[in-house]
């Protein structure tokens, strides 16, 4: 019998809190697989690739299932290093709500903030699971402090710990039908339910009862009021226990059963989903993960899927999928795939992460939440006779992650756009063990991008005597573009003025000048016009309008003006008492503009936006300014204009 619901669950946490193995353990404890696997031996459900074997960390998402009772558990590890947040940000998109790890022992962490901000502001529905509550140093009553304080003001504690920090410590789930638990925890639920807190404020006046005739405060009421805040998410249920012990797993189950809300599932009949995870082995076949919000897909169906391109323009993917594996039911199981279920489908060679089922501009899934990375890296074979597979390596890599941008550079070699460091290191490892590809990479830097600051028009005309040099007629204007509209290409003359190919070459022209800019920077965000055009048959080739448009358009950008952006985070310090002044003068040197400052009787949290340039300077000061006490969190936030006082210094124009 299928189970009746399903519920599709991240397991998120910052670098080494443990939820791959939390994975394993949920999957044990449910009989969805025969024995335990180790990160320590590499041989664990979800981290399959090599790569994350070898290092013990998730770097892309995986899905695995079990079923409780009636409902069907699709778990998502997904990456915890903060170069592969765009993968976190991916995964939210198709999740009905996530468990949030943290460690007993090293407490809220830098990726911790990061990950659960995004959460609350999604209003995902999460559960905390504190694990290693076996390992000495393991903090209880403290940290729970931290996370009201940090993370979750109001963060509802559902288990009880005893012989805390040892091998022997054991999680006991918390009984609402005692009384005296009850009204404690009644306290907490009360800061984000008006309902319980009528409760309390009655009791303590002589009974809602005795007053209104409204019911008691029971355990069920109690129950009732939890689901509805997590769902909501105003508060997260807290739990206790160990991962590798296996001690408090059985309660987050529960929690996660009885807590968390399936996705409401839409009313339409046309399917609609997100692919939200591409697999791409070499020399295999492509899978990708689907998440369904209407519809049915079947076996043999022909699908329509939509995606933007990097320069702005929406793309149309179409094709029959051969194989869909729904997560969850057994192989060969060709029943259809429903809403609020995740398959996997095969047949479509040009599916890419991101790609949208539905009505061209949908995004049922929010997909669109993660700003363009912000450090590039010219990557060349160290045998030039590879340096295609190379450049067809990487293709493959940027289809797993849009967001990985791949382009020809000059030189023979190819520019890739990361999030940081860490991400070249995978794509350098993957490269050499899945493709057998040897890649230098060259030092990264911060990509700048120019728009235009005006109007401004150029032309080159074919000279009616005596003509020398290419044969054609180009006029373009170039003017600013709504932002994030990216770059546009429009005609002013009739399109049957010029041969199909003739205006082909001008677009495509255009559109590769601006990649470059006039200065090696993307020039963005602007419409560049075809006020004129001429040819002579049979003269004129393609080859003459690719000659001559791009010295046009490089004086109509010459004329306009443009300025240069710099990427900028939006980053938060939190700080001692004692380090404010030197924190924010340092972080004023470097071109800080701050936000909000705000103190206790603990720390300052200063939040603000920095230059991503000098990011990780900062990150690299901190420790010493806050004598190793500061926390620091900050995430790419769209770009500003260079001040002229502060200009990007460069190894070369980006």
């Amino acid at each position: 019998m299928l189970p009746s619901r399903t519920l599709n669950i991240g397991i998120l946490a910052h670098v080494d809190a443990g939820k791959t193995s939390l994975t394993e353990r949920l999957l044990f404890d449910t009989g969805a697989i025969g024995r335990l696997g180790s990160v320590d031996a590499g041989d664990t459900c979800t981290d399959t690739g090599e790569l994350e074997r070898q290092r013990g960390i998730t770097i892309r998402s995986a899905v695995a299932s079990f079923t409780v009772g009636g409902t069907q558990v699709n778990l998502l590890d997904t990456p915890g290093h903060s170069d592969f947040i765009a993968e976190v940000e991916r995964a939210l998109g198709v999740l009905d709500g996530a468990v949030l790890l943290l460690s007993a022992v090293e407490g809220v962490q830098a990726g911790t903030r990061v990950l659960m901000k995004t959460l609350r502001r999604l209003r995902l529905p999460t559960l905390l699971f504190i694990n290693k509550i076996d390992r000495a140093g393991a903090r209880g009553g403290a940290l729970l402090a931290d996370i009201r304080r940090l993370l979750a003001p109001v963060a509802v504690p559902m288990t009880s710990v005893t012989g805390l920090g040892t091998a022997r410590a054991t999680s006991v789930p918390y009984s609402l039908e005692d009384p005296r638990v009850r009204d404690w925890i009644a306290e907490t639920v009360a800061e984000a339910d008006e309902s319980i807190l009528a409760d309390l404020i009655g009791a303590g006046t002589g009974g809602r009862a005795a007053d209104d005739g409204g019911p008691p405060l029971t355990g069920d009421r109690l129950r009732a009021a939890l689901a509805a805040r997590t769902a909501d998410g105003s508060l997260h249920p807290v739990y206790f226990g160990s991962a590798l012990g296996g001690q408090g797993v059985g309660a987050l189950i529960d929690g996660m059963v009885r807590l968390v809300p399936p996705a409401p599932v839409g009313g339409g009949s046309e399917p609609r989903g997100t692919v939200f995870a591409v697999h791409q082995p070499p020399d295999g076949e492509r899978t990708a993960y689907l998440r369904l919000y209407e519809g049915e897909l079947r076996p043999r169906q022909r699908i329509e899927l939509h995606r933007a391109a990097a320069d702005g323009t929406s793309e149309t993917l179409t094709g029959r999928i051969t194989s869909l594996q729904v997560v969850g039911r057994p192989p060969g199981d060709d029943g259809p795939l429903t809403p609020g279920r995740i398959a996997v489908l095969r047949g479509l060679p040009g599916i890419r992460t991101g790609d949208r089922l539905g009505p061209p501009g949908d995004d049922p899934a929010g997909t669109a939440l993660f700003p363009s990375p912000t450090l590039e890296t010219l990557v060349r074979a160290r045998n030039p006779a590879r340096a295609a597979a190379l450049r067809a390596a990487l293709l493959t890599l940027a289809d797993q992650d849009p967001l990985l941008q791949v382009r020809p550079a000059p030189d023979g070699a190819t520019s890739v756009l990361l999030h940081g460091e860490v991400q070249k290191e995978i794509i350098a490892a993957t490269l050499h063990q899945e493709h057998g590809i040897e890649a230098e990479f060259a030092p990264s830097r911060v990509v700048c991008v120019e728009r235009p600051s005006g109007v401004g028009e150029a032309c080159e005309e074919i000279a009616r005597r005596g003509h020398t040099g290419p044969w054609a007629t180009v006029g373009l204007r170039v003017e600013p573009g709504t932002r994030h509209s990216g770059p546009v290409f429009a005609y002013e003359t009739e399109l049957g003025a010029l041969p199909h190919g003739f205006h082909q070459a001008i677009e495509e022209t255009v559109l590769a000048t601006l990649r470059r800019g006039p200065r090696g920077r993307a020039v963005t965000d602007c419409r560049v016009v075809l006020t004129r055009s001429g040819f002579v048959g049979p003269l004129s080739t393609a080859g003459d309008f690719r000659t001559v448009t791009p010295r046009v358009l490089l004086r109509a950008l010459d004329r306009a003006g443009t300025r240069v952006y710099e990427p900028y985070h939006a980053f938060e310090a939190d700080i001692p008492l004692a380090a404010l002044a030197p924190v924010t003068a340092r972080l004023a040197a470097l071109g800080a503009e701050f936000a909000e400052t705000t103190g206790d009787r603990h720390s300052w949290l200063v939040s603000g936006f920095l230059p991503a340039r000098h990011v990780q300077e900062f990150q690299g000061l901190l420790p010493a300014l806050t004598h190793g006490e500061g926390v620091w969190t900050s995430v790419p936030s769209g770009d500003r204009p260079v001040r002229e006082d502060a200009a990007p210094r460069q190894d070369g124009p980006l």
